[in-house]
């Protein structure tokens, strides 16, 4: 089954269209996502890159992980969203990061990667106290 998505980054210099295969949307825990992304998992979907057209330019950051193999990190250079990873050279897919993809929601992750480096507490957050929207003046206090 595939799936049409399209997105564009926080300020909109950037978007895309692509077409993926839903099941294969995953969760990855490695410390370089962790760090990278600022949060404690970052989830991506895969995309044939003749299935992803891209419009804008983004900046690339070529990062070593530990394995040694090099990917290219693509983001917005004006508004820092995060787009995709990719090889750096002569790639044959490329991980679209979900936060820029508008259909987000109806791509629920179907494995995790590098579960040994989750952080202990994100599989128990469901019991976590949330709130529908922070208003203006928790605002600044939430930051």
């Amino acid at each position: 089954m595939r799936m049409k998505i399209d997105g564009t980054c926080h300020c909109g210099s950037i978007s895309f269209e692509a077409d993926v295969d839903p099941d294969n949307a995953i969760l990855c825990h490695c410390t370089d996502c962790q760090k990278i992304s600022g949060a404690p998992c970052r989830a991506c979907v895969p995309v044939l890159t003749e299935n992803f057209k891209l419009k804008g330019e983004p900046k690339i950051y070529v990062k070593t992980g530990s394995s040694g193999a090099k990917r290219a990190l693509a983001f917005c250079g004006t508004c820092g969203t995060a787009l995709y990873s990719a090889a750096p050279e002569n790639g044959t897919h490329v991980n679209l990061r979900l936060g820029w993809v508008n259909q987000r929601a109806q791509l629920p992750p179907k494995s995790q990667g590098f579960r040994r480096s989750a952080m202990p507490w994100i599989f128990d957050i469901r019991e976590i106290q949330g709130v529908p929207r922070r208003n203006a003046a928790n605002a600044k206090d939430a930051r």
